[in-house]
C-alpha cells in the first residue's frame, strides 16, 4: 500500500481541522479495506483489539461526540456491525451526518453539558475527532501489518 501524504491548506482553522479529519479517516478506511471479515475479527494483540471492534468504535465516536452530545440527538444503542463491509459502510454514514452538523454550526458554539465536567466547544470536538481518528489509523496500521503484512497509509 503506498503512503498518502496528508493535503496542504492554508485555511483557516474550519477548513484545516476539516481537511485533516477527513484524510485520517479516509487514511484508517484505507488501511482497514480488504481484510477478510475472518481476520477483521482476529486479534493479534492482548488487548483484544480488532479491526471490525476499531471500526465500530470510530463510528461511535463521532456519532457520541457530535450527534449525541453536541447536537442532543438520543440515539438508541449502537447497532454494530459484524462485517468490515458493512462495519465501513456505517462508519462512512456516520462521518456524513456528522459533517453535516459540523457544517452548519459555528466553532465557537458550545456543547450541551452531558457529564458535568470542564465544557468544550465545537472546535474542541472537531479537534478531538482528528486526535482520536489519527490515533486509532495508527493503531489499525499496526494490527494490519500484524494481520497480513500490508504497511503503509
Amino acid at each position: 500500500m503506498a503512503d498518502q501524504k496528508p493535503p496542504r491548506i492554508a485555511g483557516d482553522d474550519r477548513a484545516t481541522l476539516l481537511v485533516l479529519l477527513q484524510y485520517q479517516r479516509e487514511s484508517f478506511v484505507k488501511k482497514i479495506s480488504g481484510v477478510g471479515d475472518e481476520d477483521a475479527r482476529r486479534s493479534p494483540v492482548r488487548s483484544g483489539t480488532s479491526l471490525l471492534w476499531l471500526t465500530n468504535h470510530m463510528a461511535d465516536a463521532e456519532a457520541t461526540w457530535v450527534l449525541e452530545r453536541f447536537n442532543g440527538r438520543h440515539a438508541a444503542a449502537a447497532d454494530h456491525a459484524d462485517t468490515m463491509g458493512a462495519a465501513i459502510d456505517r462508519y462512512r454514514a456516520v462521518w456524513a451526518e456528522v459533517d453535516g452538523v459540523v457544517a452548519h454550526t459555528p466553532f465557537d458554539q458550545p456543547c450541551p453539558d452531558f457529564d458535568g465536567g470542564p465544557p468544550v466547544n465545537l472546535r474542541w470536538i472537531v479537534s478531538h475527532l482528528l486526535e482520536e481518528t489519527a490515533r486509532h489509523a495508527g493503531h489499525a496500521d499496526i494490527l494490519r501489518e500484524l494481520l497480513d503484512g500490508s504497511t503503509g497509509r
